[in-house]
């Protein structure tokens, strides 16, 4: 017993990239008393090709190179500046001063929230703070209102729940990553997206397309990595506020503090509530659950030597929501209850462990384990039904990264990587019309990997990567997966990838949604992983406007299913079937985006999205069910100089689709047979202060809802019930306020 173990706990290290000792800073100009962060500014290690940029705090986080090296500061009109360090710091204090040659020439600029990676083969999105910044970004579910990319929806009119979509397919099909670490499976994706404050969060990064091998075999369409605020960057102190006008009170703090050279941890923590009841469509049912949430985050690393790195961190959450009928009351016994009344309960702690040593005599060699624990328990009432579910979660990973011949050209990580997923549910109270086996399993994934990189610096990178599991239900499988990029010249940029993916489908874990319907459950005995290739191109392009750029993005990504866990609603207006693919299923995105600076301080994106997207349902191959044939935005931000004052307007464009056929119901039960197309506007604007920011908005400004969302809302307890038909916005209008307070460290 003792050796497996040891044997579990040494494969249950995962880990795409290293955990590196970071040199941190700030860059700022004096201006009078003041300090003007520096945005923008460029950092890099002198003679190396590595470097980076300060954000719009002028702050900046640069990997180590290992040995005593010069950091060189340096922006359009500022005399550079440039430090030699024989050892890793944080916290430089860094001030430029402006040449004399330009003292009548004041230059500023603004990075993009938002911009797509020009040196990463994979197609990478990274949203900065200062995107997530301009909405109201309470959770990770609503940290994508200004993204083309990315959808998120509601799967029901009763539970809140929320998904995401990318490259037109449910965001079970994404792998979500916290700092490259696997996360939000099973039970943890169907409300996971609302268990992430925004505030906390550091960065967004959206690949699309086949994955690095090295994360895992579960990317079907791409992946989501989220960074949390570091203990080494964090502000000394931030203190958030927000309360809208549906009732919701929300506050974060997070504090970062370094204990000498070696040892920094950071403190986060979240509580919110929706307390009052909405029901504006007058249907009897809430328009959005009551909740009562609070997270807790402490998360520590050190740097034991110039060599030698770890970090770890625990996180806890606490979550009460209650949704059905306004006249639900959770606190009464529920079999005494009347009305149909939704209770969700979930308590859920998680823990990461990294450690990495990099070799003194080959800064370009390296070794690292990191693992990630999670346990999920979930206790929910939807209406008479009782769905229990728990699942113990570790994963990690062993890998190795070197180089054959000169470290600049030929690159490869290595690694082995293990996965234990312990899933227990249970269900009771009236079960009649689930036909369905219990959904409870264990998982043991034990695979290897092997990723290879050829480089031409800045015209040309290969990236091929192979991986090999043994999964202890569905025997061995192999991945393959390929990205590459070429850059002509520093203008336009080409992208192309292949690969595959897999992913174990869990019916009702996945799928809670269904169980506040009424609508029969018919489940196979036989479920399959679900496997499907993806293929993609992306084109960028990059313009020279006068002294200004227009950016141009271009792409195509086809993703084509072999096996699918398919839920299929077109059996019957009463029935949903969850079973393997029997026929097509295949997904053809494609979107054309283009982002550029106008004039001074405004900056605009427009995208637009077309959507193909098919699957067998009925034994015929038909347009997905509740989905738009497109998607359009368009962002508009300006900020006043320095900056003082930013407005912020956002119009999401959604397109008609398809609804799945109601014809047997009752005729005042009855939905057409297509939904029409929509348009969703927001603006926001926020007043900055030295150490305060206040902002304002208001969230779909036209008032615009999905008209009579739930099917028989006055009988829920009759076969015709049906939370289910969701296609549009739930909730109307809402005006919020919110502050932030900051201090940051010098």
């Amino acid at each position: 017993m003792r050796l497996k173990l040891f044997i579990l706990l040494f494969f249950s290290i995962s880990s795409l990239s290293f955990a590196q000792t970071m040199v941190t800073g700030h860059v700022f100009e004096k201006n009078g008393n003041n300090e003007v962060p520096v945005i923008g500014a460029n950092v890099y290690w002198a003679e190396t090709t590595r470097g980076t940029s300060t954000n719009n705090d002028g702050i900046f986080s640069l990997p180590w190179p290992g040995e005593k090296a010069r950091l060189v500061v340096s922006f359009v009109g500022y005399e550079p500046d440039t430090m030699l360090l024989s050892s890793p710091q944080q916290g430089l204090v860094i001030a430029l001063n402006q040449t004399k040659e330009l003292d009548e020439v004041r230059v500023s600029a603004r990075e993009p929230g938002s911009h797509i990676s020009r040196l990463n083969p994979i197609t990478t999105i990274d949203i900065t703070s200062a995107e997530l910044c301009k909405a109201a970004c309470c959770s990770l579910a609503e940290s994508f209102e200004t993204n083309a990319s990315v959808d998120v929806s509601y799967t029901d009119a009763a539970t809140g729940a929320k998904q995401i979509q990318l490259l037109g397919l449910s965001g079970l099909y994404v792998q979500m990553l916290t700092e490259n670490m696997p996360d939000s499976r099973g039970l943890g994706s169907v409300y996971g997206l609302d268990f992430v404050p925004g505030p906390w969060m550091e960065s967004i990064q959206v690949s699309k397309g086949a994955a690095s091998v090295s994360n895992g075999y579960e990317s079907l369409t791409g992946q989501i990595n989220l960074q949390y605020k570091k203990p080494e960057t964090s502000e000394k102190l931030f203190v958030n506020g927000f309360v809208n006008s549906s009732g919701r009170v929300e506050s974060n703090v997070n504090s970062g503090i370094n204990f000498g050279q070696t040892w920094a941890t950071a403190v986060l923590a979240h509580a919110s509530a929706d307390s009052r009841k909405n029901d504006h469509n007058n249907d009897g049912f809430l328009d959005e659950p009551l909740t009562q949430r609070y997270i807790f985050m402490n998360r520590w690393s050190g740097d034991l030597s110039p060599d030698i790195f770890t970090q770890f961190g625990v996180k806890i959450l606490d979550e009460e929501r209650s949704g059905g009928q306004a006249t639900f009351n959770r606190k009464k016994a529920y079999s005494e209850q009347e009305a149909y009344g939704i209770a969700i309960d979930t308590r859920n702690i998680g823990a990461f462990f990294k450690a990495g040593y990099i070799f003194p005599n080959d800064p370009e060699k390296s070794i690292a384990i990191v693992s990630n624990y999670s346990y999920h328990d979930q206790e929910s009432l939807y209406g008479h039904r009782y769905y229990l579910g728990t699942q113990n979660y570790l994963a990690g990973n062993l890998i190795f990264a070197s180089h054959f011949g000169n470290p600049q050209a030929h690159k490869y990580t290595t690694g082995v990587n293990y996965l234990y997923d312990k899933l227990e549910e249970n269900l009771s109270g009236n079960l009649s019309g689930i036909f369905a086996p219990n959904g409870s399993r264990t998982e043991k994934v034990l695979g290897a990997y092997f990723q290879y990189s050829y480089i031409i610096p800045e015209k040309l990178t290969l990236l091929a990567g192979l991986r090999a599991d043994n999964h202890n239900i569905f025997g061995s499988f192999y991945t393959p997966r390929i990205h590459l990029r070429y850059s002509p010249n520093e203008r336009f940029v080409i992208r192309s990838s292949a690969g595959k993916g897999y992913r174990t489908p869990n019916a009702l874990a996945e799928n809670n949604s269904v169980l506040a319907s009424s609508r029969q459950i018919f489940v196979s005995e036989n479920i399959d992983m679900e496997e499907a290739w993806n293929y993609g191109l992306n084109v960028s392009s990059y313009i020279e406007i006068g002294l200004r750029e227009l950016t141009i993005n271009l792409e195509y990504y086809r993703t084509s299913f072999i096996n699918q866990l398919v839920a299929d609603m077109d059996q019957s207006a009463r029935e949903v079937h969850f079973s393997m693919l029997e026929g097509k299923s295949y997904s053809n995105v494609f979107q054309a985006e283009a982002s550029a600076e106008i004039f001074r301080g405004l900056d605009i994106v427009a995208a637009w999205r077309l959507n193909d997207v098919k699957l067998t349902t009925k034994n015929e191959l038909r347009q997905k069910a509740l989905q738009g044939r497109y998607r359009g935005l368009l962002n508009l931000s300006y900020s006043t100089p320095l900056p003082r004052w930013q407005v912020d307007f956002t119009a999401q464009f959604a397109g008609p689709g398809r609804v799945p056929d109601t014809s047997e119901n009752p005729t005042t039960l009855q939905r057409d047979k297509r939904f029409e197309a929509f348009q969703v506007f927001n603006t926001q604007v926020t007043r900055y202060l030295r150490h305060w920011s206040f902002y304002a908005g208001i969230e779909n400004i036209g008032d615009y809802t999905q008209a009579n969302p739930i099917i028989a809302a006055d009988s829920p307890f009759s076969e015709y019930f049906d939370s289910s038909m969701i296609w549009g916005p739930l909730m109307g209008r809402k005006i919020y306020f919110g502050f932030r307070f900051a201090i940051d460290r010098t």
